[in-house]
């Protein structure tokens, strides 16, 4: 299953669940073919103009191109062993921009190599054009924002200040009217950018011409919103103006409703788009190449659009779906999630209204839900625990209800160290979430189990709750909003009782069931299963465990 999606110029890369990667190059040249990638153990695809670098799971970095190794350019090296000091060759990240790859290190300093011919790498791009070793930029940087068609880049410091250099000609760089900087077309040094939009910087994608930044703030209730700003040609920003912007500026459309959360947005070589989570695919900018997707061969599309999406796989949860804006070309492509643990799991659930079935009241009268089976069980199985967990959440404003619940959930107290005093006393502390999970497995009250798979002539009662949470087929199917969410589903012929017991077992507990056999035609079956129940599988993973078991 792809997990990943990178487009480029002149090659697609897509990046697989395994680890390993297949670029398809060249897809203007007819004799193109499909070339194997012989690196394994892969955490992240970068790709430029003609660069493409492979960041792997060790913390080294292999990349190829033109201005990376001129001599033999299709040959990935290791450019992560090219930096001088040895101590700073574990690489936490990688960008690519147009001719150059960006590294950030685990100590947190940024390396650049490549094309400078913008200045993009820092310095004096008359006396220092290129380079093919990476070349320290700066330090104390926590993240790196550059595109495959820019020649510009952005640092941001851990004090949220951020910095850029490179290609400032239609003002891509967002320095401001009032800065003497924001006129010269090439930036050669990095400059702090100034007055940036209030709130945290969660991403910030280049274009050839234009740069948009994500920022995410709350509002006067304390509710998260998401915010766009985009400044650079005029054709490509989405503000309606017939003039370019040399400071970042809110990008406001009427298709932004009160209550839309910004999931994901893209930027390409020349067009924009962004989705929202009220289902909306929104795009502006180049459409020369119909990139737009909206049926149209306007070339230029200055104001943002709706354009309308395709029927989805899983149109009930449109969060896991993605965006990716090429050069010439769009993308949507559907990720499954990938938790981590059953932790994140239950907040990523905790955020969803659909299956809420208990409300409490905040100070201010608010409304917040939360799911009944999970408190109960967090909660020692005491209903009166439920009651003085309504009196706590009376007296606390939105904010803080949201972080107790959290903590709840996720038995974390670093959320909130105060707020977790107050809650200490009515939660079962010491016990882990996959105990709380065996629990109600273990538990005989029927009621709560309110879905039924049937299967030969036998039953299996689970909670949809615990299923959605561990099933992207049962999450698709109790969360669609046009499917049958009748309480049965059947035939389950390909699996074994033992196979299904050990299904049920591990959607429950994460951990194997003790006293089964495990057999060859099992972890065959079990194989099947996994990939027919799309089961959100976390580390360690159950098929590796029953092989395991099985060769031991």
């Amino acid at each position: 299953m792809v997990v990943g999606l990178i487009d480029c110029y002149f090659s697609t890369i897509f990046l697989f669940k395994n680890g390993k990667a297949i670029e398809y190059l060249r897809q203007n040249n007819p004799k193109s073919y499909l070339q194997k990638i012989q690196i394994e153990n892969i955490q992240k695809v970068t790709v430029g103009h003609q660069n493409e670098a492979i960041l792997r799971i060790e913390g080294n970095v292999f990349a190829k191109g033109e201005d990376i190794n001129p001599n033999n350019p299709k040959e990935f090296i290791n450019i992560s062993s090219l930096i001088e000091d040895k101590n700073d060759r574990i690489i936490q990240d990688i960008v690519s921009g147009h001719n150059s790859i960006y590294l950030l290190t685990s100590n947190q300093n940024v390396y650049g190599i490549g094309s400078n011919q913008y200045g993009q790498l820092g310095f004096d791009s008359e006396a220092f054009k290129e380079t093919e070793k990476p070349i320290l930029m700066m330090k104390n940087v926590s993240k790196i924002f550059s595109g495959s068609s820019s020649h510009h880049v952005f640092l941001l410091n851990s004090n949220q200040e951020l910095f850029g250099c490179g290609d400032n000609y239609y003002g891509q760089l967002g320095l401001g009217e009032s800065t003497k900087e924001s006129l010269i077309f090439k930036i050669q040094k990095l400059t702090k950018i100034q007055n940036i939009p209030k709130g945290k910087i969660i991403d910030i994608q280049c274009g050839y011409a234009h740069s948009i930044m994500l920022i995410e703030d709350e509002d006067e209730n304390q509710n998260t919103k998401r915010k766009l700003y985009s400044c650079g040609n005029y054709k490509y920003n989405g503000l309606g103006k017939n003039e370019n912007i040399r400071e970042f500026t809110e990008i406001k459309s009427s298709l932004f409703e009160n209550d839309d959360y910004i999931l994901d947005f893209s930027v390409g070589n020349l067009h924009n788009l962004i989705l929202t989570s009220n289902s909306k695919l929104i795009g502006f900018g180049s459409n020369n190449f119909s990139q737009l997707g909206n049926g149209n061969r306007y070339l230029y599309q200055y104001i943002p659009i709706q354009i309308e999406l395709p029927k989805l796989r899983f149109n009930e949860d449109i969060s896991n779906y993605h965006i990716y804006s090429g050069f010439r070309k769009s993308f949507l492509y559907y990720s499954p999630p990938s938790f981590s643990n059953i932790e994140e799991d239950l907040i990523k659930l905790f955020r969803r209204k659909e299956f809420c079935d208990i409300s409490f009241k905040t100070e201010n009268g608010e409304v917040i839900e939360a799911h009944k089976l999970i408190l109960k069980y967090r909660l020692n199985q005491n209903e009166n625990q439920i009651e003085k967990l309504q009196e706590i959440i009376s007296k606390k404003s939105i904010k803080e209800s949201n972080q107790i619940f959290e903590m709840i959930y996720s038995n974390n107290s670093k959320i909130n160290p105060k707020l977790y005093s107050e809650i200490k006393e009515i939660i079962n502390s010491n016990e882990k979430i996959e105990e709380t999970m065996k629990r109600i497995y273990l538990n005989e009250n029927e009621n709560e189990k309110d879905f039924v798979i049937e299967r030969k002539e036998k039953q299996y009662k689970f909670p949809k709750l615990i299923l959605i949470m561990r099933s992207e087929l049962y999450r698709g199917m109790f969360l669609s909003v046009t499917e049958d969410k009748s309480n049965k589903v059947t035939d389950y012929s390909e699996l074994s009782n033992k196979s299904f017991q050990i299904f049920e077992y591990w959607i429950y507990s994460n951990q194997i069931k003790d006293g089964i056999q495990i057999t060859k035609e099992i972890i065959d079956e079990i194989k099947f299963g996994i990939d027919y129940f799309q089961l959100n599988q976390t580390n360690p993973n159950l098929f590796d465990l029953l092989i395991n078991k099985f060769n031991n």
